[in-house]
């Protein structure tokens, strides 16, 4: 890991990933890349200044091209949810509740996280971002979580959302912010199965599914399987934030 320079004295600047998507406007659709205004809302509400960070499939080089150059910018990196990874990634076949797979979303978010990790940036990864962080770092998913646990209580359906009960795990980031155990917004069908290496489980739900997992060691490298953006909870935007050096 290398050490990152922080910038000159200012409002940190926080690179938020988005994803392409058919979008309208006004008069015009078109493909544009999207993000739930929430993300960048709370961002700025614990005190970043957002800088959205779209998957280029045209850029030289491919969508990870660019990535170190990217995050040098960077004080610290949120990667948003969506879209199922590509099973691949992890070794397994694909599923028929699989949905909205991206390989070129999946090499640019991974070649951003892996800048982000070198230099020991700050980052946040949220309900898609820790499964790609749990791949990145060499574990598995679970591609459709109700064949394992035998409901659909953590999505509903595909879409929504639903209010889950989760336990944190003592002496984790995550409890220092969220307490010892909360109610959050989550829709996920996908879930960790192996860890990656180093990561430790930082919460739990009743069903024993893992919903936060962290790097320790790290300033604040954590991902949660919840929503945040969701309900408006600042408390994991204020502690990546906190983490900026």
């Amino acid at each position: 890991m290398t050490t990152h320079r922080r910038r000159a004295a200012g409002t940190p600047l926080v690179g938020v990933t988005t994803y392409h998507s058919p979008a309208a406007w006004g008069a015009l659709e078109r493909e544009a890349a999207v993000l739930p205004a929430s993300y960048f809302e709370l961002v700025a509400a614990a005190g970043g200044r957002p800088l959205l960070l779209p998957p280029c499939r045209s850029a030289p080089g491919g969508p990870a091209a660019g990535a170190a150059e990217v995050v040098d910018a960077l004080d610290a990196l949120v990667l948003a949810g969506g879209g199922d990874l590509d099973p691949a990634a992890y070794g397994r076949a694909g599923h028929p509740a699989a949905d909205g797979v991206d390989r070129d979303r999946d090499r640019s978010e991974e070649a951003l996280l892996a800048a982000a990790l070198d230099r020991g940036l700050p980052v946040l990864g949220i309900c898609r971002g820790l499964q790609l962080l749990n791949v990145h770092l060499g574990g598995t998913l679970l591609p459709h979580l109700p064949d394992r646990v035998g409901h659909d209580g953590h999505r509903p359906a595909a879409g929504g959302f639903a209010d889950v009960d989760v336990a944190t795990v003592p002496g984790t980031r995550v409890a220092a912010a969220m307490g010892d155990e909360d109610t959050v917004r989550c829709s996920h069908h996908q879930a960790l199965d192996r860890l990656g290496d180093g990561l430790v489980v930082a919460a739990r739900s009743a069903d024993g599914s893992v919903e936060a997992a962290e790097l320790p060691g790290r300033p604040f490298v954590v991902g949660v399987q919840w929503h945040p953006e969701e309900s408006a909870d600042r408390r994991l935007f204020d502690a990546l934030l906190g983490a900026v050096a």
